[in-house]
């Protein structure tokens, strides 16, 4: 389009030159320019990349990724187009989780929401007012397919607390459409616990690893969590302290009362979120099983939750039963796995290049005899010359002090005798 912008004003230029004074031929020229200035401003589209390549050239979008494949950080960076991911709840937290593992190049995302965009929503980050009006999910395919057109992007726009809405979010997450398997990973961000506990109830059947995160209604602290159905504790072994205590959750909202919302806390908890799933799925670091952010503190607590023996949850007590049937298993093949790891390792020196051929000595060794000593290497030019025992020689200093004493006695008897006389 550009070329033909340009061919338009050159023809113009040339009827300039014809007609000089012709006004309708200025006008026309500057509304030609305007259009060609509102084209250089248009969108450029980024074309889909077939291979991931470490290739550092400013056209390649992989580039920076790749780095963390050479710097030793991930084996393989381009196993991240294996994997598929579910986010549930496309607000705050799970929009900016979606565009984090967009650009990360996820291979597939699956998007659960049944909201729309609202200028209320502005003080977050991700959705723009001219998305307003369009469902949450909508907006989100159409900002992500342009920053990445290589992720292949699944749009829900239902609510998974109804019968309908969940019998569908099951049947998506077993999916096995892509690359021949279903989700890897479920990524809760919605702000409610009907919500959480559907999630909650879905990975404990489908024995679904997931994990959970949320922000507080004043907007300066938040969580993730890691949720391995009969491993760790569901989201229903430990339920919060308002919902064990018998109250019902919807009736603490109050009409014209909103929760508070940061951007700066939103964006904190959703990087959490995806560096803890990144280390999930592409093995590196340590996974949190639980990590809390206190924005005023700025403090990150940490523990471990294991599983309620007496969870209300039967799915999850089965999961449970399954895991400890399966732990002598487990343990006698991370035993092999240890000893295997240990007999293929190979001892080398710290220091391969030993110019002086310094060695270290273990202080319980024996002594090593005279006559060993001399078969240590010795430098050219060089030599051991140690006396024998029998051609001992006394040195001279012990001839020089005899003669000494000799001189003395003579000296005493020639003072005596001056005496005697």
């Amino acid at each position: 389009m550009e070329e033909e912008m340009k061919a338009m004003l050159d023809q113009i230029e040339s009827l300039k030159h014809s007609l000089p004074n012709n006004t309708a031929i200025a006008d026309l020229q500057r509304h030609a320019e305007r259009i060609a200035g509102l084209v250089k401003c248009a969108p450029t589209k980024r074309s889909k990349v077939k291979d991931m390549s470490a290739e550092v050239v400013d056209s390649n979008p992989y580039s920076r990724l790749m780095a963390l494949q050479r710097m030793g950080i991930v084996h393989n960076y381009e196993r991240i187009r294996d994997f598929s991911v579910a986010i549930v709840g496309i607000g705050g937290v799970g929009s900016v989780a979606a565009e984090m593992l967009t650009r990360c190049g996820i291979g597939r995302l699956l998007l659960y929401d049944y909201d729309t965009v609202e200028l209320a929503n502005m003080n977050r980050l991700f959705f723009r007012p001219d998305q307003v009006g369009m469902t949450k999910t909508d907006a989100a395919v159409q900002t992500l397919k342009d920053i990445n057109p290589d992720v292949v992007l699944e749009s829900y726009s239902l609510n998974i607390t109804t019968v309908k809405g969940f019998e569908v979010f099951m049947e998506s997450l077993t999916n096995k459409n892509f690359h021949g398997s279903g989700v890897d990973l479920v990524l809760s961000c919605v702000d409610n616990y009907e919500a959480r506990m559907v999630v909650n109830q879905a990975c404990n059947e489908l024995k679904q690893t997931w994990m959970e995160s949320g922000v507080s209604e004043d907007a300066v602290s938040g969580h993730i969590q890691l949720l391995i159905p009969g491993e760790t504790a569901c989201f229903a072994c430990a339920p919060p302290l308002v919902v064990a205590s018998g109250v019902d959750e919807r009736t603490l909202k109050r009409e014209g009362v909103c929760a508070a919302s940061l951007p700066t806390t939103m964006g904190v908890v959703a990087g959490l979120l995806v560096q803890n799933a990144l280390k999930f799925l592409l093995n590196f670091g340590n996974v949190s099983p639980y990590l809390g952010y206190n924005a005023l503190k700025d403090y990150f607590p940490t523990m471990e939750m294991r599983p309620n023996p007496q969870c209300s949850n039967l799915a999850c007590l089965e999961r449970q039963k399954e895991y400890d049937l399966a732990k002598p298993a487990r343990e006698a093949a991370a035993k092999a796995k240890m000893e295997a790891e240990s007999s293929s390792m190979i001892e080398y020196p710290v220091h391969i290049d030993n110019e002086w051929n310094i060695s270290v000595v273990d202080d319980n060794e024996p002594d090593i005899s005279t006559s060993s000593k001399s078969t240590v290497f010795i430098p050219d030019g060089l030599v051991h010359e140690l006396p024998s025992a029998d051609g001992f020689q006394k040195p001279s200093f012990f001839e020089e002090s005899s003669s000494i004493v000799d001189d003395l006695d003579d000296l005493k008897k020639q003072l005596e005798a001056l005496n005697a006389e």
